[in-house]
């Protein structure tokens, strides 16, 4: 598989704090990787240098082979790459299918094709009955698949995935599972960051681990879930 994604030796400070230390990660096309760790290991903020809305410190980011260190996020957006956030914050009194045609524009200004696409994005997401409501009315659940439908928008190549199952009960995390596998199945390259360790490790086919801002450990679910430091850095030392 080719690479789509990486970061060589990618450093972000805030002040004294190295919130993300010499990061050197590789993702080849077609994989979904789980990127895992405590909070405050710095998962967030190397998305955020990923995707443009962080400039590192030091190191470079390459995405399809090309240098884009430091490239503002719309243009990463037209290259191909796409992301959730953490928090989700769609735009409240625009309906829902408005916030997903805003995402279809980036990419043409023929207003019929992005209507057209963006009512497909939200029969993909379950969320066609829920179109013509103002965001604001969605419940959590609803609103996290409204955040992934305006990222799928966008036709993006590479999927950036920040908690997406985070606050979501037993069924929603199921549900969310199921269409985030059938969006791997369609081609899309997925980066996760999750706490929610049931649902990265039965989506993901490689993990990398954070702490303190360091990568400490890279391999399967099955090897991540057994290695001695990962499981030192979530349970602590034994106390003897």
């Amino acid at each position: 598989m080719d690479e789509i994604l990486k970061c060589d030796g990618v450093t972000k400070r805030f002040g004294g704090l190295v919130a993300v230390d010499n990061v050197s990660i590789s993702v080849k096309k077609g994989e979904f990787v789980g990127l895992i760790g405590p909070n405050g290991a710095g998962k967030t903020t190397l998305f955020n240098c990923i995707s443009g809305y962080y400039k590192p410190d030091k190191g470079r980011i390459y995405f399809k082979g090309m240098d884009v260190t430091g490239k503002p996020p719309y243009v990463l957006a037209k290259l191909g790459m796409g992301r959730t956030f953490q928090i989700v914050k769609p735009l409240p009194r625009l309906t829902v299918l408005e916030n997903v045609i805003i995402s279809v524009l980036l990419k043409t200004e023929d207003i019929e094709d992005a209507y057209k696409k963006a009512v497909d994005m939200l029969d993909y997401v379950g969320l066609r009955d829920k179109m013509l409501l103002p965001a604001r009315s969605l419940n959590v659940a609803e609103k996290k698949r409204l955040e992934l439908a305006r990222a799928l928008a966008l036709d993006p190549e590479l999927l950036l995935l920040d908690e997406v199952v985070a606050g979501l009960n037993p069924t929603e995390t199921d549900n969310m599972l199921n269409l985030l596998r059938d969006i791997h199945k369609k081609g899309h390259t997925i980066i996760m960051v999750e706490h929610v360790m049931r649902a990265v490790m039965n989506v993901s086919e490689r993990i990398i681990v954070l702490h303190h801002g360091k990568v400490i450990a890279k391999g399967t679910p099955s090897e991540v879930a057994n290695n001695p430091q990962v499981i030192e850095v979530y349970l602590g030392k034994e106390v003897v």
